[in-house]
């Protein structure tokens, strides 16, 4: 039955539900992170390394998948990624201590991080060109809504069981995905591949690892004034040094320059960049904002934050349609200025926005990103020879990774220092010589010299300077998805296929 259309269908399906299990968890514990936060004593920095250890890991590990894949065979590895996961998404639901919680994060990155491209590497091989487009456009909804409706069901599971459960999910998902490969996958085995450049690698996994350290740790160590963040840097840029040496001068490198000399693969990896910097950086933003500042509960924000997901699955059922015959550029064109427009409409949130003007905008924004995603995963492939596409998979699941957890850390911590900055400007004026807190009803409240009106102030400006700080956060991501818009302005026209009858999606699993 394994080599049957009905065994492909099986298969691919269990292949597409492990990668959606893994994109799920970059984005599921966001709105369980105050819950968290207060189980493992952790402050409200150390709590986003829960996400950040967990993003970095999977990049990281991204890098030699090619190599490795090709070496032990795809469905092997898959196998051992998919019971790996399981394994410590089980452990990561019994941590104890903020500790435990980073090592198990970490370890479930480093399973999960061959999901993804060995998906994507798995599902291109199977079907023809004409029928890409619908395959893709259904890969690419389940690896954008992983980490759209991850809020909506970790706020489901949270509110109705406890925050644990966000990670034993993924327990009786991976089990069907493990059984469902091991009996339908069947994968031919390969060559054993050239020698893998582990010194280029290695020096790129410091390279990252450091500066991620140092963008995590930089808000609490107060930046360059610490010698830890120092040395962190200078790793950060010692190890991107050496790997760009490296690729530019060995024979074959562990990142290929055959994949370089693409340029659809160069444009795609870009657009990929910029993405990931937006879909996890307002994942990880929203759900502390509309709980901490709107007074939302768990439950609720993960509901407000649905359409989001909803209009990246909508788009995208569409877009498969057509993406295969059509300029995609106009595509991608129309979706970075829905998605420009979505952010600038954030920049302008307060906690008392109506929840009807909140879900329509995180809904267009889910539409904007269907736009982009789908064609740019294909144009990145499009030219590719089907030699590099597992290599190319890889490349472009990294660098989408390494967006995502430079997204998080470096919004996070702008949000931080900017609370900082706006909670200095504004409590200037609740001093003893502000009048206005000294008569009336203020004086009896609001006092400065009182120990309550000074708790009670404190709450108030807080508040302030955060709703604020929240502002300038949103307005830097419009300006980071600028870069969007110009790429895709300057893609080469590409049309993969002529005009012709379309492709029914069910037929696209067969």
């Amino acid at each position: 039955m394994r080599d049957t259309p009905l065994g492909l269908r099986i298969a691919i399906v269990c292949v597409m539900l492990g990668m959606f299990m893994q994109m799920l968890d970059t984005t599921i514990a966001n709105v369980a992170l105050p819950y968290m936060q207060g189980s493992l004593q952790a402050s409200h920095d150390q709590i986003t390394w829960v996400l950040t250890s967990y993003v970095i890991a999977s990049a990281i590990l991204t890098g030699p998948v090619g190599w490795v894949s090709a070496r032990f065979g795809r469905r092997e590895i898959f196998l051992v990624s998919l019971v790996g996961f399981t394994i410590t998404s089980a452990m990561c639901g019994l941590a104890q201590t903020l500790d435990q919680m980073i090592v198990f994060r970490l370890l479930q990155g480093a399973f999960g991080a061959a999901l993804s491209p060995l998906s994507q590497a798995i599902i291109i091989d199977r079907y023809p060109l004409e029928k890409r487009g619908q395959i893709m456009a259904i890969w690419s909804m389940i690896i954008m809504l992983g980490p759209i409706l991850g809020p909506t069901l970790g706020g489901f599971l949270t509110d109705h069981y406890s925050w644990r459960w966000v990670f034993y999910v993924n327990v009786p998902v991976g089990i069907i995905s493990t059984a469902g490969v091991f009996l339908f996958l069947h994968e031919a085995r390969h060559d054993t591949p050239p020698r893998f450049d582990w010194f280029g690698f290695i020096a790129l996994s410091v390279g990252l690892g450091a500066l991620q350290l140092m963008l995590d740790r930089g808000t609490t160590k107060d930046w360059f004034d610490s010698l830890e963040i120092i040395v962190e840097a200078v790793l950060a840029g010692l190890g991107l040094y050496i790997f760009t040496v490296q690729i530019l001068t060995i024979n074959k490198p562990f990142l290929r320059l055959d994949l370089l000399k693409d340029k659809n693969y160069r444009s795609g990896l870009m657009l990929v960049f910029f993405v990931g910097i937006i879909l996890l950086a307002t994942s990880a933003l929203l759900p502390p904002f509309l709980q901490t500042l709107g007074g939302y509960s768990v439950m609720d924000t993960g509901l407000l934050l649905a359409p989001r997901g909803l209009g990246t699955m909508v788009t995208m059922l569409f877009v498969g349609r057509i993406v295969m015959r059509v300029d995609s550029r106009g595509l991608m064109a129309f979706g970075a200025s829905i998605l420009i427009w979505s952010l600038w409409e954030m920049s302008r949130w307060t906690p008392d926005i109506d929840s009807q003007r909140l879900a329509f905008t995180t809904f267009m924004q889910g539409v904007g990103m269907g736009f982009i995603f789908v064609p740019s995963n294909i144009y990145a492939f499009a030219t590719l020879p089907q030699a590099l596409r597992t290599d190319g998979a890889s490349i472009i699941n990294l660098v989408r990774n390494v967006g995502s957890a430079i997204g998080v850390s470096v919004t996070t911590t702008f949000l931080s220092n900017n609370t900082q900055i706006m909670y200095a400007q504004l409590s200037v004026h609740a001093s003893p010589f502000n009048r206005a807190l000294g008569v009336n009803a203020p004086s009896l409240f609001l006092n400065p010299q009182m120990p309550l009106g000074v708790s009670i102030l404190h709450g108030m400006v807080l508040q302030q300077a955060t709703i604020a700080a929240y502002a300038d956060v949103f307005l830097l991501m419009f300006y980071i998805s600028l870069p969007i818009l110009i790429l895709i302005l300057f893609l080469q026209k590409t049309v993969l296929l002529p005009a012709a009858a379309p492709v029914n999606e069910m037929e696209a699993l067969e």
